[in-house]
C-alpha cells in the first residue's frame, strides 16, 4: 500500500484517484400499467417468411414460453433514456450521453455510456419486463382457443412517388389497441442521492413517451402509441428487505 504524502487524507495514492464507496440504502418501486392505445410493434424474428405471410423481421416478440406478447424492459429503458436525453440537449451525435458527471441525471440513473467507473456510478435503474396483465391474459388465452386473431397484421408498402404506385409490401405484426400490461421500474437510492428528483425525473420521461412519443418501432407512422395508467409508488429500505 501506497502511504498518503503528508497533508492528503488517507486513501488518497497521490494522484491516483481512488473512487468513494456509496452505501446502497433504498430502494423505490414504480408499478404501473402500459395501455396500449395503436397498435404496438416492439419487433422480434422469425422463422422463413411464406408468401402472403408476415415479414420474420416484423413479427411481434413474444414468449417462447407461453408465445404471448411481452415488452422487453430494455425498449421501454431505451426509449426513457432517448426521450430525456433529447430533452436536456445531451443526445448529441446520436449516441448516448457518457459524460459520467455526478450533477448529470442522465448518467447517474442510466449509466455514463462506455465510460466504465464515472463519477456518476453506479447506475440506478432497473427496468423489468412488461408482460400482460391478468386482464389480457385471460382474453389473449380465450381468443388463441377460439381460433381469434390475437394480433393485428398490418402490410405498409414503399410508394414510387414518379409512377405513383405501391411496391415492395411487407406486412408486420402488431399487438392490439386495448392490450395492458405491467410494467415495474426500480430505483436504487444510495446514500447522498436525491430520491425524489430521481422519481421525478422517470416520472417526466413516462409523460414525454405517452404525450409526446411512443413505444416500439414506426411511431411516426402512427405506431406504438401508450398510456401509463394506475401509478404506484414506494419506498422500501433496504435492511427491511427479507424472504
Amino acid at each position: 500500500m501506497v502511504e498518503p504524502r503528508q497533508g492528503e487524507p488517507r486513501g488518497s495514492t497521490g494522484n491516483i484517484p481512488v473512487p468513494s464507496s456509496k452505501k446502497w440504502d433504498a430502494i423505490i418501486r414504480l408499478r404501473f400499467q402500459i395501455a396500449v392505445a395503436e397498435g404496438l410493434r416492439i419487433g422480434g424474428s422469425g422463422g422463413g417468411l411464406e408468401i402472403g405471410g408476415v415479414d420474420a423481421n416484423l413479427m411481434a416478440l413474444r414468449n417462447p414460453a407461453n408465445n404471448e406478447p411481452y415488452i422487453p424492459g430494455s425498449s421501454l429503458k431505451g426509449k426513457l433514456r432517448s426521450v430525456l436525453e433529447k430533452e436536456l440537449g445531451k443526445a448529441l451525435g446520436g449516441d448516448p450521453c457518457k459524460c459520467g458527471s455526478a450533477d448529470c441525471l442522465i448518467c447517474t440513473v442510466f449509466g455514463a455510456h462506455m465510460k466504465p467507473g464515472a463519477a456518476s456510478a453506479p447506475t440506478r435503474i432497473v427496468v423489468r419486463d412488461a408482460l400482460l396483465s391478468g386482464q389480457s391474459r385471460t382474453r389473449f388465452q380465450e381468443a388463441v382457443l377460439a381460433g381469434v386473431p390475437v394480433l393485428e397484421e398490418k402490410t405498409e408498402n414503399i410508394i414510387d412517388r414518379k409512377a405513383g404506385t405501391a411496391r415492395s409490401p411487407r406486412t408486420g405484426e402488431r399487438v392490439l389497441p386495448g392490450t395492458v400490461f405491467d410494467g415495474e421500474i426500480i430505483l436504487h437510492i444510495y446514500e447522498g442521492d436525491d430520491a425524489d428528483e430521481m422519481t421525478k425525473f422517470i416520472r417526466h420521461g413516462l409523460g414525454i413517451i405517452q404525450e409526446a412519443c411512443s413505444l416500439g418501432a414506426s411511431g411516426s407512422r402512427g405506431y406504438g402509441k401508450v398510456r401509463f395508467e394506475n401509478l404506484q409508488v414506494e419506498t422500501l429500505k433496504l435492511d427491511q428487505l427479507t424472504i
